[in-house]
């Protein structure tokens, strides 16, 4: 169902719901990532058919009740996507109370499903043993070592970074003496960081993620800038990728059936999911996010400290146990916790961790 066609209010109690929707999603533009604005805009068209459906034209009409009535209509959906929906019309209704165009209150009464433990953390994650075994896969690769899916995934794989943080990445940003990456923030030329300023940062990358992008930069890159005249370090023959073609190769790249037969036995050369508008549709292939949230496991899993993990990946600790830490609790004791059982000994040498 399209939006409704409505006059320039005269008021803000004029406003329609779609209308609402519009002006929120103006002022998300100045301070927000173009994929926030987008995710925005899909959980709120959901809301708006939903009072089309009713015959709810102004955002007067809503009240506790309506609000009520959307949160129960959403019974198919997972909790988590629930709560998301339900909190993207919670930030729409405080726009609207600061312009005065509903009651102060109403955005206290949308309906928030408290969520446990297991319900906040994306149980779809590229796994890491799946992880390391496509890098190891690429990296001994004569066909795909250094192409742009094997280096993206090399990127998000050891940095745990956003979508947003590879979009911003530019060729001078990558310091191949030093192994590192700096995230800076530049919306004015069309690269936002998901946290602003917050998530400027460097992050180190090992000497095997050096030699691939060493590789990708002199061989696989293409030389173009983009619309700001910038130089991206990940680029294509329009510029800078949009975050369209990130995902594209993030799907494509993360297919098992590149180093094993195919889980889901279809013949490759003939799978429709290799093609880029149906790689998404792969069981097995996995998004940026799906990415992120793999690699944070993984370097947990690996030993490193959650404090560091969270300032390399621009999160924080309890973000990161509620939402992207999804190894089991039998992973957190084999992987992380074993090793240090050592130092527990009363034995002879129980310092000694061998």
């Amino acid at each position: 169902m399209s939006p409704k066609t409505a006059a320039a209010p005269g008021s803000p109690e004029d406003l329609t719901v779609w209308d609402a929707r519009e002006r929120f999603l103006d002022e998300c533009r100045m301070d927000s990532t173009e994929a926030t604005v987008r995710s925005y805009a899909n959980r709120l068209a959901r809301f708006c058919e939903w009072c089309d459906e009713r015959g709810i034209e102004q955002v007067d009409e809503l009240t506790g009740w309506l609000l009520d009535e959307y949160r129960r209509s959403l019974t198919e959906d997972a909790p988590v996507t629930v709560k998301g929906k339900m909190m993207s019309v919670k930030q729409l209704l405080a726009y609207l109370e600061r312009i005065d165009a509903v009651d102060d209150d109403l955005e206290d009464k949308v309906p928030i499903p408290q969520l446990s433990a297991a319900d906040e953390q994306s149980e779809k994650k590229l796994a890491p043993e799946d992880g390391t075994r496509l890098v190891d896969f690429y990296r001994d690769s004569v066909e795909f070592r250094a192409s742009p899916q094997h280096t993206l995934l090399e990127v998000f794989w050891f940095t745990g970074c956003r979508m947003s943080g590879v979009l911003a990445l530019d060729l001078d940003d990558y310091e191949s003496d030093t192994g590192t990456l700096r995230f800076v923030n530049r919306p004015d030329s069309g690269t936002r960081l998901k946290n602003g300023n917050n998530g400027e940062r460097p992050v180190g990358i090992p000497p095997e993620v050096v030699d691939v992008l060493d590789e990708y930069v002199a061989r696989e890159r293409v030389d173009k800038r983009d619309d700001h005249g910038r130089k991206p370090l990940f680029s294509c023959r329009q510029g800078r990728p949009s975050d369209t073609t990130i995902r594209a190769w993030a799907y494509l790249g993360t297919q098992p059936c590149l180093y094993q037969h195919c889980p889901h036995e279809r013949n490759r050369e003939t799978c429709k999911y290799r093609r880029r508008n149906y790689a998404s549709q792969c069981p097995s292939s996995r998004s940026p996010h799906q990415i992120r949230t793999g690699s944070i496991t993984w370097q947990l899993n690996c030993g490193i400290p959650i404090e560091e993990v969270a300032e390399r990946v621009n999160s924080s600790p309890d973000v990161i146990r509620r939402h992207y830490d999804v190894a089991t609790g039998d992973q957190r004791l084999e992987e992380r916790r074993r090793k240090y059982l050592g130092n527990l000994s009363l034995s002879d040498g129980g310092n000694d961790e061998n």
